[in-house]
């Protein structure tokens, strides 16, 4: 089923984004499996925050090559990969979790299934929330690709030795990872790669219903933000991510994208809120979310995005 633009743009839902609690057995039955896997997010980004790397330990192995410098660099790398491979274990618990809130909200009428599975709605919010902030800190960060470039070049000098027999992320698994920490917004494309894969194995959740949730979620939170619901900052903030993380996998799974003009997103309205939000330090900066919507989507540079969207972000 679809909406029109004008339908889109009436809806209007309060989503309860701090105390939606599941209405039904079914809908606890999904929450519970999920949660059991978003719960662990908090944590994840502790660690990644806390993720200082090896640097001078790796700059001293370089820079002074010798068994003791190097072993004392493998040393220091080792539980450093470890930490990066809990972080790609993560990813592959949201890769498994997610479709499952994609089928309980996109089948049959998306707006519906917003609107009373308020907890699955602010699950997939948590998702899009934990998602931008796990990028954000990663993309400031260089340590983590330096550590694992590090890394597999030492690996692969130890299995010529044959001194690799201990060593428990090899190279397959070593692979996956490189391939993963390779994007600039990794936990984004995780999200973007599921559901197109979700999409192109399932169907009974048609495409255009997965947009049309998406569409409907990003101008839900975009009107709450309007329309000053939530008064604490926080909120607001996790609001934000929620709509900007919609925008963009809506941008990734519909033809024409977030930005042309037959978007059922009120993407002019998404973009103001982002760039008018008082941000009052950098834990509710909202720069990093419209760099987000410059950078990780694919249609805002189309030939039919109108010139003034184009502006609205420059």
């Amino acid at each position: 089923m679809g909406f029109s633009d004008s339908e889109i743009q009436r809806i209007d839902i309060f989503l309860d984004l701090e105390n939606a609690k599941p209405a039904t057995d079914e809908e606890k039955q999904i929450y519970d499996t999920v949660s059991a896997i978003l719960n662990k997010s908090p944590t994840i980004l502790q660690k990644l925050q806390n993720y200082h790397g090896c640097e001078d330990a790796i700059r001293k192995a370089i820079t002074n090559p010798g068994p003791e410098m190097e072993d004392a660099a493998w040393a220091a790398v080792v539980p450093a990969v470890e930490q990066l491979r809990e972080f790609y274990d993560f990813s592959l618990e949201l890769e498994s979790c997610f479709p499952k809130l994609l089928v309980a909200l996109c089948k049959n009428d998306p707006k519906h299934n917003i609107e009373s599975q308020q907890a699955l709605a602010k699950q997939m919010a948590d998702v899009f929330d934990f998602v931008l902030r796990f990028d954000d800190l990663k993309m400031v960060n260089p340590a983590i690709q330096n550590d694992f470039s590090y890394y597999r070049r030492t690996l692969n000098r130890k299995k010529i030795t044959k001194q690799d027999q201990n060593i428990t992320i090899r190279d397959e698994l070593a692979n996956r990872m490189s391939l993963f920490f390779a994007y600039p917004t990794p936990m984004m494309n995780v999200i973007n790669e599921t559901t197109t894969k979700f999409l192109g194995t399932d169907s009974s959740v048609p495409r255009e219903n997965v947009t049309m949730a998406l569409a409907t979620m990003a101008n839900v939170c975009q009107e709450m933000i309007v329309q000053k619901k939530f008064p604490n900052e926080a909120t607001n903030m996790f609001c934000l991510r929620a709509m900007t993380g919609s925008v963009i996998l809506f941008d990734h799974l519909h033809a024409t994208g977030a930005f042309s003009k037959r978007s059922p997103i009120n993407i002019k309205g998404c973009i103001t809120v982002l760039k008018n939000f008082p941000s009052t330090g950098p834990q509710n900066s909202t720069d990093g979310l419209l760099n987000a919507l410059r950078f990780t989507t694919i249609h805002l540079n189309d030939p039919d995005t109108p010139a003034a969207i184009k502006q609205l972000l420059e």
